[in-house]
């Protein structure tokens, strides 16, 4: 056997029996369009079991089932802590792996190849080990806690998180404090977030003047498309150079961002249609006056001129944002179990969206956190991995955050 193989066995025959649980977790295919949420159902029911956990499946949608699992605190009346992640991932490219993507490979330094090792399952299994230790170690907290496993987040999660808050079972809950799934972050420190952009996915519809692909038509769709999204692009240029000359001011989330990802329209190469339709991904930053924006819209639209009209695909409406003032006790709870390992923390607006915006939205306190220091964000990217240390450090983190909020007396 090859020296390095041989190193490499050598390190899985020692494996953490936590890293051989993310694997088979990462393992399972719940990658869309068809995940296998029925296969995450039972091994999550396992791994409850496995911890003296109860827990219960509850099925939001057909075929969209949220695993809860509970830890009862010392007083049940207490408001609760939600521990949340979701157990579906985005698809793949296997073309242009290092390996298959849900074989949960093991390099020799440690390095774990798969879909979900960043976003998200990581976080789940987190949690879970985190408990296992916790629990190992006799402790009890005053505060319960919950486990929430949800599906559908990479798609908006419309049968997912959002059916789930109008859930009974939630309700039930009596939530008072939140986290969720953060980022890497490819320095040494730790990326916090307490708040997101709204995604608003807006579809343009240009109505024109058909005819023959030999003449100049005048007033086509075509024309009408092209300056509506030139105005469009317009402005992202201009949110593109205020980054840009920010000097770090600035990260990717306290600017609105503006792609053109969808055109359609045409029946032939020589027939001019009659109408043309443009479709636009837009993340609107917290301090952009929502009403103000669409009015924005509006005008690009009204500019372009007639026979063109819009709907929105996604209209997220919500900006609220998490407190990160030393006075809220929550944050100063999270915050300071931080600091007290050493930890420093990168304050952010997360760039995309993910189901803390709906907990935010429904008046409760979130944080996205996903303690992957010295990692390069590779979240829907090809060769997804997380080092095995890291992962191994971030249930270290999580003992020492529980507990400081699980305990918190307000």
């Amino acid at each position: 056997m090859p020296e390095a193989e041989g190193k490499a066995a050598k390190r899985n025959k020692t494996e953490d029996p936590a890293v051989t649980k993310f694997r088979d977790y990462l393992r399972i295919r719940t990658v869309h369009p068809d995940p296998d949420y029925a296969g995450a159902v039972v091994f999550l029911q396992q791994y409850a079991d496995e911890l003296g956990l109860p827990s219960k499946v509850i099925e939001v949608h057909p075929g969209r089932p949220v695993v809860l699992m509970t830890w009862e605190g010392q007083d049940p009346t207490l408001p609760t802590i939600l521990l949340n992640s979701h157990t579906d991932v985005v698809p793949v490219f296997p073309e242009h792996w290092r390996c298959e993507p849900f074989s949960a490979d093991k390099t020799e330094n440690g390095d774990i190849y798969a879909r979900g090792t960043q976003d998200m399952k990581c976080c789940g299994i987190w949690y879970l080990e985190a408990i296992r230790r916790l629990k190992a170690e006799g402790k009890r907290f005053q505060r319960t806690i919950h486990l929430s496993f949800v599906p559908d987040e990479e798609v908006g999660g419309k049968l997912g998180m959002w059916k789930f808050i109008e859930h009974p079972e939630f309700k039930a809950l009596n939530v008072a404090f939140a986290l969720d799934e953060g980022l890497a972050n490819p320095l040494d420190e730790y990326t916090v977030f307490y708040g997101e952009r709204a995604p608003w996915w807006v579809r343009v519809k240009c109505t024109g003047n058909p005819g023959h692909g030999s003449r100049f038509i005048e007033n086509t769709a075509a024309e009408k498309v092209q300056k509506v999204i030139n105005s469009f692009l317009a402005f992202r240029a201009e949110q593109k150079a205020k980054l840009e000359k920010s000097g770090g001011c600035l990260t990717l989330g306290d600017v609105t961002t503006v792609n053109l990802t969808m055109l359609e329209g045409g029946v032939a190469y020589n027939v001019v249609p009659t109408e043309m339709y443009a479709g636009f991904d837009i993340r609107i930053a917290p301090t952009q006056d929502l009403k103000e924006f669409e009015q924005k819209i509006q005008s690009w639209i009204a500019a372009a001129g007639e026979g063109i009209t819009y709907e929105f695909i996604q209209k997220f409406e919500d900006q609220t944002c998490t407190s990160t003032d030393k006075s809220d006790p929550w944050w100063n709870a999270f915050s300071t179990a931080c600091e007290n390992m050493g930890m420093k923390l990168k304050l952010e607006i997360f760039p995309a969206a993910t189901d803390s915006r709906l907990l935010r939205m429904i008046g409760l306190p979130a944080i996205g956190f996903s303690p992957m220091n010295l990692t390069p964000i590779l979240l829907h990217d090809h060769n997804e991995f997380l080092n095995e240390d890291v992962f191994l450090k971030g249930i270290g983190i999580y003992c020492n955050i529980i507990p400081a909020v699980a305990n918190l007396k307000i």
